[in-house]
């Protein structure tokens, strides 16, 4: 682990109001680091980072271009973008591991940190497919069918992801569909702590 033992978590967000919020909901389980901009945020940025929560839309730096310079780091922290920007199919394109709508509640932050934090132990193939579900779990939540249906993009993703969970299969015994991975990735980690 890092800073004291405890996972670090760097909240990115320019809104003082939300910042705090996050703090004070996370700070009791985790070192939590505030970054006040895009810049900032990629100052407080290092190796014992473990968890990025990330605003979309701020001034300067957007949080797309700081997701990217987090990509290209190479630091291995899971990153969750936080924000108010509706999805769309140019998430896609995006490297983050999971995607929260604003306005937001502390179980469900809480949630999100400590699955990404699981997600972590997990290796790059496994990371991958969960990122690649992640997605069109969020396209899937906010388009209509028919909007996915007309989307080559997305209909490369569940492609890709139906590629990749053949690959798996042998892996895991058996995935019938991204709900089945889900839970078998979590019995999995029962039977660690066991």
């Amino acid at each position: 682990m890092s800073e004291s033992d405890s996972p670090v978590v760097l909240i990115v967000e320019d809104e003082p109001d939300v910042a705090e919020t996050y703090k004070l909901w996370l700070q009791s389980d985790y070192t939590v680091r505030l970054g006040k901009s895009g810049d900032e945020g990629l100052e407080l940025l290092d190796d014992q980072v473990d968890v990025v929560l990330l605003d979309r839309m701020m001034p300067g730096l957007s949080g797309d271009e700081v997701l990217t310079e987090i990509r290209e780091r190479e630091l291995g922290c899971r990153v969750a973008m936080v924000t108010a920007v509706e999805p769309d199919f140019d998430i896609l394109e995006m490297g983050f591991d999971a995607y929260l709508s604003k306005p937001i509640r502390s179980e469900q932050l809480h949630d999100t940190v400590a699955n990404l934090l699981e997600r972590s132990e997990y290796d790059s193939m496994l990371q991958e497919y969960y990122a690649l579900v992640e997605k069109k779990a969020t396209l899937e939540a906010t388009k209509s069918s028919a909007e996915l249906a007309d989307n080559e993009k997305y209909g490369s993703l569940t492609e890709q992801i139906d590629e990749m969970r053949d690959g798996l299969d042998d892996t895991l015994g058996g995935i019938e569909d991204d709900d089945d991975f889900i839970a078998t990735l979590r019995g999995l980690d029962n039977d660690d702590e066991e």
